[in-house]
């Protein structure tokens, strides 16, 4: 299992990128690739509580016949630290052996020149998924999280 390590800078408050984190609504706007859409099923943001999100492909989408029709994970949060640190293990649904195991995301919010800078440990980023893909997919989801905290929407 390999590790990636991703930042970004965003034009907003620590607190409001926390938010951004440990919303669901939030979280089911930002953290989805590109043509696909994020369902939550369940989301208890508090140290060791779960969550359970779908992401499927959007048919609408260019990506509607290249991805596979869903892909589902469920995971708990680890430690909650407001306007500082989420840090979350998760483990995708899958009968694929390459995309098996628990993987660990830490976000650490500093403050930086008018706003936060984020960043995201990947940890146990599975062998089914190059470390150039999963930088490309961090690099999409912080995209849309900056987004989300300097105009509100990610469209």
């Amino acid at each position: 299992m390999a590790t990636t390590k991703i930042g970004t800078h965003i034009n907003a408050p620590r607190a409001t990128v926390y938010r951004l984190l440990v919303d669901p609504d939030s979280v089911k706007a930002w953290m989805v690739p590109d043509g696909m859409v994020s369902e939550v099923h369940r989301f208890e943001p508090e140290e060791g509580g779960v969550f359970s999100i779908t992401v499927t492909k959007d048919e609408t989408s260019d990506a509607a016949k290249t991805v596979p029709p869903h892909h589902a994970y469920y995971g708990r949060f680890l430690t909650l630290i407001p306007d500082e640190r989420v840090r979350e293990v998760l483990e995708f649904v899958t009968e694929t052996p390459d995309m098996a195991g628990e993987q660990t995301m830490t976000f650490v919010l500093a403050d930086a020149a008018g706003g936060t800078d984020l960043e995201v440990l990947h940890e146990g980023v599975p062998p089914g998924m190059t470390l150039d893909e999963n930088t490309r997919a961090w690099q999409v989801a912080l995209a849309k999280i900056v987004a989300l905290a300097e105009r509100g929407t990610v469209d």
